[in-house]
């Protein structure tokens, strides 16, 4: 076998090579968007519900590491979970360094807004890994396994293993958060996780259909 043939061999698909951009981006742009509450409206029973908006960029992931299982397999996905902790990781560390480096003051004067906004204390940044870590691998998981796995149901097990995952990403990151402080963690969680299933019932099914059939689609288009 030449070079070329080895070379082209070795190729990563379009879709999964698309995918991981799009996912790296995602990962720090949900950390950003969280800075963020957005008002779900008033709903029968439920009442009125608000969500912190990382979750639509969070809920993006889950769709992609769940088409990149159905398309590669579990464990190609679960390999795209763990590249994830790269974005995240150095997005935090530059987050932080850029925060204290001392602004032109004669000039630029939104030093304590952009603090505000984009800082998180040791304690949230480390919430925010466990948390990703762990529903993002129990995503991957329970869409893999649920229903007969790779191949049936594909709504129907994207949206089942999203709604189980977002509770445990909401129970985690909250526990670890705000755990010890004068703050009511079980009402936070209740109302994050209902916001949460809202959004996962309505984003999830039909999101995954539309990446397992773009990836499909970008995998057929000539190199």
């Amino acid at each position: 076998m030449d070079s070329q043939t080895q070379a082209r061999g070795a190729s990563i698909p379009t879709s999964l090579f698309a995918f991981s951009l799009l996912y790296g981006g995602l990962c720090v742009l949900a950390g950003v968007l969280g800075t963020k509450l957005a008002s779900l409206g008033h709903w029968p029973v439920l009442g009125d519900l608000a969500v912190e908006s990382g979750i639509f960029a969070f809920l993006l992931l889950v769709v992609m590491s769940s088409a990149v299982a159905e398309l590669f397999g579990q464990d190609m996905a679960n390999k795209l979970v763990r590249f994830g902790f790269v974005p995240l990781i150095v997005s935090m560390v530059l987050l932080t360094a850029v925060i204290h480096l001392v602004p032109p003051a004669s000039f630029w004067n939104d030093q304590d807004a952009f603090a505000r906004l984009l800082g998180q204390g040791a304690r949230m940044q480390f919430a925010g890994l466990i948390s990703y870590g762990t529903s993002q691998t129990l995503n991957v998981y329970l869409f893999s396994r649920l229903l007969g796995g790779q191949g049936k149901m594909l709504m129907a097990r994207a949206w089942v293993a999203s709604l189980l995952s977002q509770i445990v990403d909401t129970i985690l990151f909250i526990t670890i958060s705000f755990y010890g402080q004068d703050m009511p963690l079980m009402q936070i969680m209740e109302g994050q996780i209902i916001s949460k299933l809202v959004l996962s019932t309505i984003m999830v099914p039909p999101l995954i259909v539309v990446f397992v059939k773009l990836g499909r689609w970008l995998d057929r288009r000539p190199a």
